[in-house]
Parts: structure tokens; C-alpha cells; sequence
């Protein structure tokens, strides 16, 4: 299997499907794809998402559905996320500018019925608009993954357009695979990984694990970062201090830094998973390939953070 550390922008071309960003084609178009409200490290991804307009199009965030101990229903879980997009959005100060769109209020029901939404209108036609300038949209999927599926089952033909970025599942090396955005949906994630979309994978655990943080990390680096540095750190506070742990993980920004800080992480070119019923992932013969991380520079990637969020609250006087 073929290894890097830094895919740099413009050599990583599988199946003359392009998996990076060719050069000098900064920023690319990016729909970031999220269950915001699920816990508290999507909201990073989000801020960092809207700090790197060097790399990253936001051309909008769609809601994802989540159903855990803070949503009573997979479609509670969504609104719940995206009134939480609406709220960051507007604390970065990108209100109007950046949109934010309602997913899907269930999961798939099988591995052929979509789950019809605004985000999947919205998926569809922007993946159609960067065919028509000859690009491709990027999915950054942090969440279960249902309304790129959905897109994907209503309008296959995107597939040629687009390319998936999913942190889900976990690393081969873990001997069970039953992680979040992956179980809530399975179908879901079927589709997407069985589609012809290019893809790249974040592990969770053994690889997206490594981003830990811990409350006093986090509150001495961004308290000089105005209104968006006190909720981010408010909201992580309050979440360790109600799951009684030291520490967190930040998962979500590990599957934004592959267009804003790919030196940051290991990446391995590997045979196309499958995803079976049971969860479990199998390594059919097949000339397909994708990417996956292998390990994240944690240091690295929150010094980015920090360092953007603080030039940001700068500039805008917030």
C-alpha cells in the first residue's frame, strides 16, 4: 500500500478521480455536513471551516440527525444542530453569507429509500453547479451521513462531481467498529462508501482520538478570542463537567483539516472498504482505492486553530 505523510494539492489521483485539490485551485467548494448539536466538537469544526476561506468555499452546512441523551428523536437532533449552525455562523459574523439548511428528520430505512430534505436539494444542486465549472464539491461529512446518501440515491449522477470526506467508523486496527456517526446509520454509510464518489476516511478511534483537550488547554489559548473563544469554551466546560471527565476529544476538526492542514496528518492509499451489515468492514479484491488517516499531528492542528481564531477575532473587532 502506498503511504504519505503530506498529499500536498496536486498528486493524489485514484482512478483519475481526484482526491486533493489541484494546485492553484484554492479554495475549493465545501458543503460541511453535521449533527452540530450531538456534542460540543462540531462547533469547532465549523469555526474552523470559516476560518480558512484560503482553502475552503463554504457554500453552506446541512443538518444532520442524531439521536442520543440530547435529542429525543433523529429529527429533534436536527433542528437541535441546526439552530446551532445558525448560532455559530452568526457569532463568527458570517450571518448572510454562509447558509444553513435542514437534513433529513430520520435515518435511511434501507440501503434504497432516501430521506427527502432541504440539505439534499441543496447537495444535489451544488454538486451540479460545480460540474458546470468544471470542479468538484467536497462533502465534509461529520455526522451520520444520511443526507449525502440520500442525495447520492436520488441523483447518482453526482457521484462524478463530488468527493466525500467522512469521519466515521473505526480504524481496522479496533476490534469492534460500533462508533456513532457509522451505527446510527448504517445504510447510510453503505451507500456513500458503495457509490462512485471518491472517498476519504477519518478514523475515530486510533487515529481522530488522538485530539484530547482539556478545559484549561483550552480556556488559556482562547481567552483572548472575544465572543466565539467564550463559547466555545463555555460549551466544552459545561460538557466535560456534565460527563464528569477530564477531558475531551475533538473529533470533527480532524475531517475539515483535510483541505485546510493535510500535512497534519499520515494518509494511506488502501482497496476500497465495504461496510457490511454488521458493521464490520471487509477488503473485497477490487481496483478501486481511497484514503484513509493513519495518524493526526494533534499539536499542529490546534496551534492552526488557535492561531486563525485569534487573527479573526482581531480583525473583526470581536
Amino acid at each position: 500500500m502506498e503511504q504519505t505523510q503530506n498529499p500536498g494539492r496536486n498528486v493524489m489521483n485514484f482512478n483519475e478521480k481526484s482526491y486533493t485539490v489541484p494546485a492553484g485551485a484554492c479554495p475549493v467548494p465545501v458543503i460541511l455536513d453535521t449533527d452540530t448539536y450531538n456534542e460540543i466538537d462540531d462547533q469547532f469544526a465549523l469555526v474552523y471551516a470559516l476560518l480558512t476561506p484560503e482553502c475552503i468555499n463554504l457554500r453552506g452546512v446541512t443538518a444532520a440527525p442524531f439521536l442520543n441523551s440530547r435529542s429525543t428523536s433523529a429529527a429533534d437532533g436536527m433542528e437541535k444542530s441546526y439552530r446551532e449552525i445558525v448560532r455559530i455562523i452568526d457569532l463568527m459574523g458570517f450571518g448572510g453569507r454562509v447558509p444553513a439548511y435542514r437534513g433529513a428528520t430520520a435515518f435511511l430505512p434501507d440501503r434504497m429509500t432516501p430521506v427527502r430534505s432541504e440539505a439534499v436539494d441543496f447537495i444535489i444542486a451544488e454538486a451540479k453547479r460545480a460540474r458546470g465549472r468544471g470542479e468538484k464539491l467536497f462533502v465534509v461529512a461529520i455526522g451520520a451521513i444520511t443526507n449525502l446518501a440520500s442525495a447520492l440515491l436520488i441523483a447518482p449522477d453526482i457521484a462524478g462531481d463530488i468527493v466525500v470526506v467522512w469521519l466515521g467508523g473505526h480504524d481496522h486496527k479496533q476490534a469492534h467498529n460500533r462508533e456513532f456517526n457509522l451505527y446510527e446509520d448504517v445504510p447510510a454509510a453503505q451507500v456513500v462508501i458503495d457509490s462512485a464518489a471518491p472517498f476519504v476516511r477519518v478514523p475515530c478511534d486510533h487515529v481522530a482520538s488522538a485530539l484530547t483537550m482539556q478545559p484549561e488547554e483550552l480556556e488559556r489559548e482562547l481567552a483572548d478570542c472575544g465572543e466565539p473563544g467564550r463559547y466555545l469554551c463555555t460549551i466544552f466546560r459545561d460538557y466535560v463537567e456534565e460527563h464528569k471527565s477530564v477531558d475531551k476529544v475533538i473529533w470533527d476538526i480532524s475531517a475539515v483539516s483535510y483541505l485546510t492542514s493535510p500535512q497534519s496528518t499520515e494518509w494511506e492509499i488502501i482497496p476500497r472498504e465495504r461496510l457490511e451489515d454488521d458493521s464490520s468492514w471487509s477488503f473485497p479484491e477490487t481496483a478501486c482505492r481511497m484514503l484513509i488517516a493513519r495518524k493526526i499531528d494533534r499539536a499542529a492542528l490546534f496551534n492552526d486553530i488557535y492561531t486563525r481564531l485569534r487573527a479573526h477575532v482581531k480583525a473583526a473587532g470581536r
